[in-house]
């Protein structure tokens, strides 16, 4: 029995030291939260607050996108606008389904942010632009919208081939099919660039074509760029460009054929070394040939050639012409000729215009100058005529803006 009250004591006696240590260690929860001093309001700007935390802090920044999200028909050039307000952009990024970026600058000052060109068409485009306030918290904001699906649009035939190889007058020279009344957009949208690098213009002539090319003869060996960017640019009311692509051609070896109406010559000149001098004839007096610079445009192995179809009515109807390479819209073409027997070429000048150096029908013999000169020739290559007895071509008759110096090919229309 004595051992027995002996237990009992001793387990009260535990029971209460536990109860009292529980105790303590409530006050002493309970009072280190009292025991943080003014540090628990300093809880870390943004930061999640304890159980009688502080708020988030917000950034006072702004950022206004222009359209709105979910936007369609949205404009190509002047729809898209990013700002700011109390604060200042530090990103904005803009790309297309494919992920292609637009290019684009924010302001000096962080207020705005606006694309370096135009926008392409029924494209979907997804805006991601962040801002930061004067504390340096960013505000962020992202948008989506379908640019305009044109009812009208336009292109650009374009001269020469990709991937050709050319003659040192080969012009770039663009076509369109649709008049252009915005010219300033739309030749600000097509760069023709050239390694090595070399000064390029464009000039336009009318509304429907558009030419490029340096001050001199290209040089041989150059890598020519043509970059259209015209999906988007609208060029007249409501018609809208659509080709988005580059195409790229070379520079051959430096050939230039000089004919002489009064000699009745011509001189075949590469890198400035005559290689042949051809018997020629050219323009007959009432038909005389074009004097001036003249690029060869088209080469035709055998051709028929009809007065009916270049403003001569019945004079001529000649079939299997050889080796026929075009140097104007209007009909000059450097060929061979069968009819007018050899003995004309270097004595007399008797053609509707065109330039004719002895061949035979059909052109089967490689032998004849007209077979070698064809041979020798690339598209692009320049044929020069002086001493005829007519005006100097018109540099839009043709690929021959040659004739036009540099200071008429870059002034201002």
């Amino acid at each position: 029995m004595k051992v027995e009250r002996i237990r009992r004591g001793r387990t009260r006696h535990s029971l209460a030291a536990l109860l009292s240590g529980a105790v303590l260690v409530l006050v002493a929860a309970c009072g280190g939260s009292d025991g943080g001093g003014g540090d628990g309001d300093k809880g870390g700007s943004g930061g999640s607050g304890g159980s009688g935390g502080d708020e988030q802090k917000v950034s006072q920044a702004v950022v206004e996108i222009t359209p709105k999200d979910g936007a369609d028909a949205v404009g190509t050039e002047g729809g898209l606008k990013v700002t700011a307000a109390k604060g200042k952009l530090v990103s904005v990024k803009v790309t297309d389904e494919k992920g292609a970026e637009v290019e684009g600058e924010i302001s000096k000052g962080g207020g705005a942010w606006k694309p370096a060109g135009h926008l392409r068409t029924q494209t979907k485009y997804k805006v991601h632009a962040v801002a930061q306030d004067a504390d340096g918290l960013e505000a962020a904001k992202d948008t989506t919208f379908t640019t305009v699906v044109p009812e009208n649009t336009f292109i650009g035939h374009f001269t020469p081939e990709d991937g050709s190889t050319v003659g040192v007058g080969m012009p770039v020279s663009l076509n369109f099919n649709q008049p252009i009344e915005n010219m300033a957009e739309v030749e600000e949208a097509v760069e023709v660039t050239a390694d090595p690098d070399v000064e390029i213009e464009g000039h336009w002539f009318g509304n429907q074509r558009l030419d490029f090319r340096p001050e001199q003869y290209w040089a041989p060996g150059t890598e020519v760029t043509l970059s259209l960017r015209l999906d988007g640019v609208e060029g007249a009311d409501g018609v809208y460009g659509e080709q988005h692509k580059d195409i790229g051609f070379e520079i051959g070896r430096r050939q230039v054929s000089t004919v002489d109406a009064d000699t009745k010559k011509m001189k075949v000149e590469r890198h400035g070394a005559v290689v042949k001098t051809i018997p020629v004839t050219t323009g007959a007096p009432s038909t005389p040939t074009w004097n001036g610079k003249m690029v060869i445009t088209e080469q035709l192995d055998v051709t028929r050639m009809d007065g009916e179809t270049v403003g001569f009515g019945g004079e001529y109807d000649i079939k299997d012409v050889p080796h026929a390479q075009r140097l104007s819209t209007s009909g000059t073409f450097i060929h061979g000729n069968y009819w007018s027997g050899q003995a004309t070429f270097g004595s007399a000048n008797a053609s509707h215009g065109c330039i004719g150096l002895y061949d035979v029908r059909g052109g089967g013999d490689k032998s004849t100058p007209g077979s070698w000169f064809f041979r020798n020739s690339l598209i692009g290559d320049v044929v020069e005529v002086k001493n005829a007895k007519d005006e100097v071509i018109a540099p839009d008759n043709g690929l021959n803006g040659w004739n036009m110096s540099w200071q008429e090919w870059t002034a201002e229309q």
